[in-house]
C-alpha cells in the first residue's frame, strides 16, 4: 500500500507506519526550535515520541494476542499520529471475550508503567513544587525521560477507557452491556454515550483546547461508525450468502477482448465479472476499475488483467461474515461457490440493497 513504510513483524503480525506519522515528527521539531530548544532537546524529543508509539505497539500487540486466544488473527498494526490500530479480522461477540481482549492493550501500558515506578523516583517529582518541577525538568536527564515515560502510558491508559468508541473504553462499555442485554442494545447504548462525550469535548475544545474539537470529531465518527455497522450486522443475523447472492451473472472466458466487456458495461448494470475456462472452472475476476484502465486496449485479452488472487465464499456462509470480509479485505466483489462449483457472486452494492430492504421489512 502506498504511503506506508513497514517496520517488520512481531509474532506475525506486520508492523506499519504510515505516511502521516511524518507530521508528528515535524510538529516536535518545530514546537521545539520555536520555544528557543537546542539540536540536543530536539533530538531527545523524537526519541521520546519513539519510544512513546513502541509502547502504543505494545498496547496493540496486546489486544492482537488477547485475540488470537479466541481464534481471530491480526493482519497488521499500524502507527499513526494519533495512536496506533491493530486490524483484527473481527471482535470477539462473546462479552467475556471481548472485554478481555479490549482490556488487554490499556493492561500492556498499566504494566509497563508499574516497570517504571520501581526505576523513577517519582516520589521525588511529587514533593516539589511547581517552581522546583520546572527547573527539574529543564534540565535532559535519563531520570527525568523515564518519569515522562511513566506518565505518558498513565495517560494512554486513562484516555483508551473513555467509555467511547473507537477506544478500548467504548468495547470494555459494549462488552459489560452485553452481557444483561443483546449486543446490539449494547452497541446502541455505548455509542451513543461516546458521542455525548465527545459533543462535550467539542464544546470544551471550542473554548480552551482546540485539539480536543479534534479527539471530539474523531470520537464522533468512530462511535457512529461501529453503531452503524453493527445495526447493519443485526440485519443480516440469520441469513447465508446464498440468501442474497448474485446469481444471473455473465461469465467471462480467459480470451474475451476488452472491447465486449465494454460493451456488456454500456448494456447492464454489472460492473465486476468473473472468469470461467471451458469446464465452467473459477480462474479470476475482473474488476471495474482494471476495464476503465485498459479501455483503450481494444483486443487485448482480459487473461491478461484479470485479478487471480482471488477469495471465494461459501454459499452457506453467514452473510455477515461476507460484510466483514468486505470491510477487512476491502474489496467489493467476490465469487460464491456451492458444492465447489460456482453459484454466483457478492457484491457491496447487492448486499447494501439486501440490508436496505431487510431494514425496510422491519420498520413496517
Amino acid at each position: 500500500m502506498k504511503g506506508i513504510l513497514k517496520l517488520g513483524t512481531i509474532s506475525g503480525i506486520r508492523i506499519e507506519v504510515h505516511w502521516t506519522f511524518i507530521f508528528l515528527i515535524v510538529w516536535v521539531i518545530y514546537i521545539e526550535v520555536k520555544r528557543g530548544g537546542s539540536f540536543e532537546s530536539a533530538m531527545i524529543h523524537m526519541a521520546f515520541i519513539l519510544v512513546l508509539f513502541a509502547c502504543v505497539v505494545l498496547h496493540e500487540l496486546g489486544h492482537a494476542l488477547m485475540a488470537r486466544r479466541y481464534g481471530i488473527a491480526t493482519q497488521k498494526i499500524t502507527l499513526l499520529p494519533i495512536g496506533g490500530v491493530a486490524s483484527l479480522e473481527k471482535m470477539p461477540k462473546e462479552p467475556r471475550e471481548e472485554l478481555l481482549v479490549a482490556i488487554a492493550g490499556p493492561l500492556v501500558n498499566v504494566g509497563i508503567a508499574l516497570l517504571l515506578l520501581i526505576v523513577v523516583p517519582w516520589q521525588q517529582y511529587v514533593q516539589l513544587n511547581a517552581e522546583e518541577l520546572e527547573q527539574m525538568f529543564s534540565t535532559i536527564s535519563l531520570q527525568n525521560f523515564l518519569f515522562y515515560l511513566l506518565v505518558a502510558n498513565l495517560i494512554l491508559v486513562v484516555f483508551n477507557l473513555i467509555p467511547a468508541f473507537p477506544m478500548d473504553g467504548g468495547r470494555v462499555l459494549r462488552a459489560i452491556l452485553a452481557m444483561g442485554m443483546n449486543r446490539r442494545r449494547a452497541t446502541s447504548i455505548a455509542a451513543g454515550l461516546g458521542q455525548l462525550l465527545a459533543i462535550g469535548f467539542f464544546v470544551f475544545g471550542i473554548f480552551f483546547n482546540p485539539f480536543l474539537i479534534l479527539i471530539a470529531l474523531f470520537i464522533f465518527l468512530g462511535a457512529a461508525g461501529e453503531n452503524q455497522m453493527e445495526q447493519q450486522l443485526s440485519l443480516l443475523e440469520g441469513y447465508t450468502i446464498k440468501d442474497a447472492m448474485l446469481t444471473n451473472i455473465t461469465k467471462l472466458s480467459p480470451s474475451t477482448q476488452i472491447k465486449e466487456v465494454v460493451e456488456l458495461l454500456i448494456a447492464g448494470t454489472e460492473r465486476d465479472f468473473v472468469v470461467v475456462d471451458d469446464q465452467d472452472e473459477l480462474l479470476g475476476v475482473l474488476l471495474h476499475g482494471e476495464i476503465v484502465k485498459n479501455v483503450k486496449n481494444h483486443n487485448l485479452p482480459i487473461d491478461s488483467i484479470m485479478n487471480k488472487d482471488l477469495t471465494v465464499l461459501e454459499a452457506n456462509t453467514p452473510l455477515k461474515e461476507a460484510l466483514s470480509a468486505m470491510a477487512l479485505e476491502k474489496k467489493k466483489f467476490f465469487p460464491v461457490i456451492e458444492n465447489n462449483h460456482l453459484a454466483g457472486a457478492i457484491d457491496q452494492t447487492n448486499l447494501s440493497e439486501f440490508i436496505l430492504l431487510r431494514s425496510q421489512l422491519l420498520n413496517t
